[in-house]
């Protein structure tokens, strides 16, 4: 028989299983560098404020310079003319009221930009805010910014203010600047471009910066709907005013879209029929957006579903196949929900529903429920097999 050998106390050896334990110095090192990672990805945090600032300090300078211009040539143009008594009196009264519009105007930017320079260090002390003691709680705040980050974004603008306004987060949310392109986005829906274009002249040399064609679209877009009104000569008239200076960067597309003036406002020709489909008006709403993000530093896809689909990737399941599915679930631009991770979009409408349940009365409840379900239903069958398609191919 075979001995076990033994110690020096005499007692036999016993195989014995080691239990890793965990001291809390390394608890305390892993948390401050998941915190650590989690800051680096808060670029966006910081960027969108900031860039709102600086655009309401050039806006305000902007205008202050405009208006003492105009003062200053109207006073030479005052002193270099002979004018009486009482004509200089009501020159000098006219300007007079002119400077205290502009002081009205100065006192009112003063106000906007330390209310956003407020909001910049709010984020800041957020962020210093932040360490390995209240890890959970800070979590969960950030948690709730990216829902309404992903709310605004989708155009529930009131259920991203309720939330906001609920968890005392105002100053830590881009509501005030989703508004900004809310009014955008509400006109070229509409069909118009007024605001659109307003929006680019405001922005014009970022925008030139950054080689858009987002105000072309616009002016060609706008040459259309004349061309469909069958109103040729402002049509052309229009063509040489706001499109022709773009003749040296896009002469293709202004060579292929003039030529629609032969044509009546529905031509059989693929070619030139495209220009008169409704989803161009959508087209340009989803260039606003993209073109929108850029100018603030903002990421094109939702920040719900950038995190949703790196967890998704990152994280150990049994069911990897649910994992691809889950990727691939992206709708297609018709969709009310465009290109939307499928848990983004369930996500979302449980905590829409959580917020506008308590206010809504019980057949608004059933109705509201009854529609809702029904779109829920056609979204995840939609999304699944778009999933089943890529994931054959």
């Amino acid at each position: 028989m075979m001995e076990m050998d033994s110690l020096p106390n005499g007692n036999s050896t016993i195989p014995t299983t080691i239990i890793p334990t965990t001291t809390p110095s390394t608890a305390l090192s892993s948390k401050l560098t998941q915190l650590t990672e989690s800051l680096k990805l808060e670029h966006q945090f910081l960027r969108v404020p900031f860039e709102h600032y600086k655009k309401t300090i050039r806006t305000n300078h902007r205008a202050v310079e405009k208006e003492v211009s105009s003062v200053i040539s109207v006073v030479n143009d005052a002193a270099d003319s002979d004018i009486s008594n009482d004509d200089a009196v009501q020159h000098l009264t006219s300007l007079v009221s002119r400077l205290q519009g502009l002081k009205r105007k100065l006192e009112e930017g003063s106000r906007t930009e330390n209310l956003q320079a407020q909001r910049c260090r709010a984020r800041i002390d957020h962020l210093e805010s932040a360490d390995a003691e209240n890890l959970s709680e800070w979590n969960n705040m950030r948690m709730k910014r990216i829902l309404v980050d992903y709310m605004l974004r989708m155009s529930y603008y009131d259920t991203g203010l309720k939330l906001a306004e609920s968890s005392d987060m105002l100053d830590l949310v881009d509501i005030d600047v989703f508004l900004e392109s809310k009014r955008v986005i509400d006109a070229l829906q509409k069909r118009e471009v007024a605001p659109a274009l307003a929006w680019c002249a405001d922005n014009k040399s970022r925008l030139k910066k950054s080689k858009s064609k987002f105000e072309f679209q616009l002016r060609l877009q706008e040459y259309v709907e004349l061309v469909r009104a069958e109103d040729h000569l402002r049509a052309i008239t229009y063509a040489r005013k706001y499109l022709a200076p773009w003749a040296a960067t896009h002469m293709k597309e202004m060579q292929r879209v003039f030529a629609i003036v032969a044509f009546k406002s529905n031509p059989e020709c693929a070619v030139y029929k495209v220009f008169f489909e409704p989803k161009q008006w959508d087209y340009l709403v989803e260039q606003f957006k993209q073109e929108f993000c850029r100018l603030y530093g903002m990421t094109l896809e939702p920040l719900l579903n950038i995190f949703l689909q790196a967890g998704l990737s990152a994280l150990k399941t049994p069911y990897p196949l649910l994992i691809d599915l889950l990727l691939a679930c992206n709708c297609s631009s018709t969709h009310p929900h465009t290109r939307m991770c499928a848990h983004a979009c369930t996500l979302s409408c449980l905590i829409h529903y959580k917020l506008w349940w308590q206010s809504a009365s019980n057949n608004k409840k059933l109705e509201k429920m009854s529609l809702s379900l029904a779109s829920l239903i056609q979204c995840v069958i939609f999304c699944a097999s778009k999933a089943h398609k890529k994931l054959r191919k």
